[in-house]
């Protein structure tokens, strides 16, 4: 079965209209098909509609933006309600965030000698409250700044270049929750023993990060001595029985060995009598 379940239309940063989109799709043998736009979900209906005309299974999709351990990452959604209010209402904060960074990158070009940045973008754009770094590509790509879309996010669009704009996109369980289209369960919960121990690993793994390339910084191991001395206390309390039936073991190892010695030393003085 051929299937494809991750595509853009113009209702995001793709190139081609959905009904485009599914007919396109549909020339090519796709037999099961999904339309993922950024942040949005206002291409699905007339999606939908080409999808069963062409005989093709169309899948309700979305990709949303989020921030996750301060990374921009895209999760995407499948066998979506579009019509779900927390979905609906989550997805139109996001877009209004990227209006805002939109703005702010349009400056952030002007201020770099590249004017109307935002302007060419919106042209590009045929949902303007979805305008993305692509957008902005593709104008700065048609005015002669660069050859491609990919040399322009190189010049000027990702971290430390003159057009780029840190922006905190939604968290991971808010877009979970709103793909399921549930309400994310605010209630505080008493943690169990498994998410007490999991909380202790993931403090360790973060104490850890700060061992990362320590070693050949010539003499000075107050960072390394730092981080050590962040691990111990998490150590130490992840499974203290187990830890103090180890201690316990290794006594009577030394016990044994002890009495071990002592037996050996009474048979070489029976020896040497």
């Amino acid at each position: 079965m051929n299937i494809d379940l991750h595509c853009h239309s113009t209702a995001s940063d793709g190139l081609l209209e959905p009904e485009e989109l599914v007919a396109r799709a549909a020339a090519n043998g796709v037999e099961m098909l999904a339309l993922t736009d950024h942040d949005g979900v206002s291409g699905l209906a007339d999606a939908r509609a080409k999808a069963e005309s062409e005989g093709v299974r169309f899948v309700d999709g979305v990709e949303i933006s989020v921030t996750w351990e301060g990374t921009t990452v895209h999760i995407v959604g499948l066998q979506i309600d579009p019509e779900a209010p927390v979905l609906r209402s989550g997805l139109e904060s996001i877009r209004e965030g990227r209006a805002r960074r939109a703005e702010k990158m349009g400056d952030a070009l002007e201020a770099a000698g590249i004017p109307d940045s935002l302007a060419g973008a919106k042209t590009y754009a045929d949902n303007p409250s979805l305008i993305s770094r692509s957008h902005f590509a593709r104008h700065l790509v048609k005015t002669g700044r660069a050859p491609d879309v990919k040399s322009v996010f190189q010049r000027y669009l990702v971290k430390g270049k003159p057009g780029f704009v840190p922006h905190q996109w939604a968290s991971l369980a808010d877009a979970v929750s709103w793909i399921r289209g549930k309400r994310r369960n605010r209630r505080r919960r008493a943690p169990g023993p498994l998410q007490l121990f999991q909380a202790r690993v993931a403090r360790v793994s973060r104490a850890v990060q700060g061992l990362r390339g320590r070693r050949n910084r010539g003499r000075d191991r107050k960072p390394l001595a730092g981080a050590i001395s962040r691990i111990r206390p998490h150590c130490a309390r992840i499974r203290p029985r187990r830890l103090a039936r180890l201690r316990l073991s290794r006594q009577g190892g030394e016990q044994g060995r002890s009495r071990r010695a002592a037996a050996a030393a009474r048979r070489s003085e029976t020896r040497l009598a």
